[in-house]
């Protein structure tokens, strides 16, 4: 299944989207994506209110702002240096275990919103990666059974500032936890249909420019071995997202090094799981917008 969320931001609906790609609204389900959702087997009830009820569902309009494709989660777990290459890049050595940080829920937004450039910032930088969404409550998971608490995978462009990441002191949720620096979708897909996770293409263009180009094969510490790691120092809820980590090709790591800047448009994808698209803006063109 594709599961979707439509309409303006804080009022969004629930929803699916057909393989064939029709969009069609699921609000009489009487259940939003949420924490609640995934912890009461939701999957499996909504295949079963699907069977008797879907060819009578209202399709949603194409132009319908589409937001993120779970409610917001009680946390996104983000996971650093997990591709080698991106590793080298930053000056960093591949770590011995997984490089944890948080990324505040209140960063999330949809898969086409627009990207809003923070005060004084001017190191804005991108980050396609694959984004794993729990389905239950995980606790001192072992990695042999780590999959069975996983509902589905979804896009993540994990939006960075690089000067408050790396230069403002502390850890790095400074610069990875801005309003709107967390647009996931266009879809979480269920793992029952993305049979291997890792392989899959994920790449991000900048104004149509490839700049990341690299395969899920290539994680340092795979999707197993990270949801059992990290439930080894807190609870993972149902609807958490867990950010497995960008390949190589951030602005951070060119030469000369690259930013984000109002006007830009940044698309990117991952091989089963869709394309996701959103437009830069300014804080103070926001303002003016608003």
């Amino acid at each position: 299944m594709r599961l979707i969320r439509f309409g303006s931001p804080g009022q969004e609906k629930p929803g699916i989207e057909t393989q064939a790609g029709n969009r069609l609204d699921c609000s009489g389900f009487g259940e939003d994506w949420n924490e609640l959702f995934f912890e009461t087997d939701g999957l499996t009830r909504l295949q079963e209110y699907l069977s008797s009820h879907k060819d009578s569902l209202p399709s949603i309009p194409n132009d319908i702002r589409l937001g993120s494709p779970i409610g917001r989660p009680s946390k996104i777990i983000c996971v650093g240096l997990n591709y080698s290459l991106h590793a080298k890049e930053s000056g960093m050595e591949v770590p011995k275990e997984p490089v944890l940080f948080m990324k505040a829920s209140s960063s999330l937004t949809g898969p086409f919103d627009e990207i809003i450039i923070p005060r004084e910032s001017h190191k804005t930088d991108w980050e396609v990666e694959l984004a794993v969404v729990i389905g239950k409550k995980a606790s001192y998971v072992s990695k042999e059974k780590a999959m069975d608490y996983v509902a589905g995978y979804t896009i993540h462009n994990d939006v960075s500032e690089r000067d408050f990441q790396l230069n403002r002191g502390g850890q790095w949720v400074k610069g990875k936890s801005n309003d709107t620096f967390a647009p996931i979708g266009p879809y979480l897909v269920t793992k029952e249909d993305i049979p291997d996770p890792h392989s899959l293409r994920l790449w991000l263009s900048l104004n149509g420019e490839i700049m990341q180009d690299s395969n899920t094969s290539d994680l340092v510490f795979d999707i197993p071995e990270l949801v059992s790691y990290i439930s080894q120092f807190m609870s993972l809820f149902p609807g958490d997202v867990i950010s497995t980590g960008t390949p190589s090709g951030v602005g951070m790591g060119l030469n000369p090094p690259k930013y984000l800047k109002a006007g830009d448009v940044v698309e990117l994808g991952i091989e089963g799981l869709g394309v996701s698209k959103q437009e830069v803006i300014g804080y103070d063109d926001k303002l003016r917008i608003m």
